[in-house]
């Protein structure tokens, strides 16, 4: 899936791929103006906000470091049949912005098809889990004291300026849980300056940051901060942990009165270790993931007429002479040869219309789509999922 935002944040970081990921700290930018307000604008964001009922901690408002109590910014509509269901109060929340806030709303790809697309995109290109932040400051109000994440991060400006102080870690690639609780910042400040729209910055997991917008005065900014959780050897124990209790050795109980058998755990805890690689790991991690959510096909509703993938990671397409085999999301479907085209086009992670590739591949590719639906390797295109595509994701070519 070729996605413009991925092209432009290479561009601006100098990357050629997503293996500089968690190396070092980056900042560059994006040379299409054009691009930052077609992934999100302010007025958008609350939009989203409107239309939706969000709860913390989906949505939160902060003023003056702290964060707004939300009975104060949210309202609960109640139907003519007493149903009550809790909303955002765009006027309270108006003048909370107007005096100064920030207001965050996490996991944005949940909500808007532009965002979905762009994580999913993501994740195909650096094969780990990506979630979105939005984060839209107005005025002189404050941001976050110095922190630090436990994954790595690419920061997008979308509008406006805010200012940023990025420092070392103090301790070397610290985790949600660790055995260190890493409370005291660094002195080390790598990057202090402001971001400006079409700014892109990378920060890896640890480094200490903060931003804001105190004393800047009248104005906004709005920036994504696209979160990606990187592997590491812990999650690769966790997986061993899972994988031992195949064996016997492993569900007995451990003697703590004399130690009998702790040799031969040991020695089986060394084999499990030798069996399976990081890499099998790795391998596993990508075709075991979850199916996401869309929109169900029914006949009853309409025609297939176009369809994308939409699995989390890439899907693999493995040749076996006279058939195919597609792995993702934890399934295995099994086709004959015949319909490796239409599955390199259905699975290219591009829009598809069916009317035009029956065209070039034949018309089995309405009954490989049709599977694949079925299956939830791909998902009817919808207007609203199209639009998350429509100027990022050309359509698959003819």
């Amino acid at each position: 899936m070729e996605h413009q935002l991925i092209s432009a944040i290479e561009s601006a970081l100098g990357w050629t791929g997503a293996e500089k990921i968690g190396q070092s700290f980056v900042r560059g930018s994006m040379d299409n103006p054009a691009l930052v307000s077609r992934i999100m604008t302010p007025n958008r964001l609350l939009d989203i906000a409107m239309r939706r009922s969000l709860n913390r901690p989906q949505f939160r408002c902060f003023q003056k470091g702290e964060e707004v109590h939300p009975a104060i910014y949210y309202t609960d509509s109640v139907s003519p049949r007493g149903q009550s269901i809790s909303m955002v109060n765009m006027r309270s929340l108006g003048r909370l912005l107007g005096e100064g806030a920030t207001v965050i709303m996490d996991q944005a790809n949940v909500f808007d098809p532009t965002m979905e697309v762009a994580c999913r995109a993501l994740q195909w290109w650096s094969r780990e889990r990506v979630q979105v932040n939005a984060y839209l400051t107005t005025n002189d109000a404050s941001g976050f004291p110095l922190h630090w994440d436990d994954h790595d991060v690419i920061i997008v400006q979308l509008a406006g300026e805010k200012e940023w102080e990025v420092r070392e870690t103090s301790r070397a690639v610290p985790m949600y849980r660790d055995a260190d609780a890493n409370s005291t910042p660094s002195d080390e400040i790598i990057w202090s300056g402001v971001m400006r729209t079409g700014d892109v910055m990378h920060i890896p997991r640890g480094h200490w940051h903060q931003a804001t917008r105190t004393d800047s005065g009248s104005g906004k900014s709005l920036h994504v901060t696209f979160g990606i959780t990187k592997r590491t050897g812990a999650s690769y124990l966790a997986w061993l942990a899972d994988w031992c209790r195949e064996h016997e050795i492993f569900r007995h109980d451990l003697d703590r009165w004399h130690g009998s058998g702790h040799d031969g755990l040991m020695e089986a805890a060394a084999q499990l270790v030798g069996e399976r690689s990081p890499a099998d790991y790795l391998a596993a991690y990508e075709q075991a993931t979850t199916l996401p959510r869309h929109v169900p096909f029914l006949d009853i509703l309409g025609s297939l007429d176009a369809v994308v993938c939409t699995t989390r990671f890439r899907p693999r397409i493995e040749e076996n002479g006279e058939t195919v085999d597609v792995v993702a999301s934890g399934k295995k479907l099994t086709l004959t040869a015949k319909a490796l085209p239409a599955l390199s086009l259905l699975l290219s992670g591009q829009p598809v219309e069916l009317d035009q590739a029956v065209a070039v591949v034949g018309a089995e590719i309405t009954e490989v789509a049709e599977i694949l639906v079925k299956e939830e390797l791909c998902a009817m295109l919808t207007p609203e999922l199209s639009s998350g595509y429509t100027g990022l994701v050309t359509n698959a070519g003819f």
